[in-house]
């Protein structure tokens, strides 16, 4: 997971939800300018990059809502043929 937030808001939410994944704090945006997903008011978009063992970016998902993101991951893993001991 990437933030433009700062690290310490970052640790905060982590600890808050018992994150199990990284999250990297992207604070002078170059990251999240990078891949495109710095909206115009400064915020990156909350976009899902499925990025094989290659490098190589299989799907984009543009379309993550936060009610449904856990099982709409799950979803496009299986689509992409991920193996479920990963």
């Amino acid at each position: 997971m990437a933030s433009v937030d700062p690290i310490e808001d970052n640790i905060t939410f982590a600890t808050n939800t018992e994150a199990s994944f990284p999250i990297l704090s992207d604070t002078d945006k170059s990251m999240t300018r990078a891949y495109g997903v710095l909206s115009g008011m400064g915020f990156a978009n909350r976009w899902t990059y499925y990025i094989n063992p290659d490098g190589v970016i299989d799907k984009i998902d543009k379309e993550v809502k936060v009610q449904t993101a856990s099982k709409d991951l799950l979803a496009n893993l299986i689509e992409l043929g991920v193996p479920a001991d990963r």
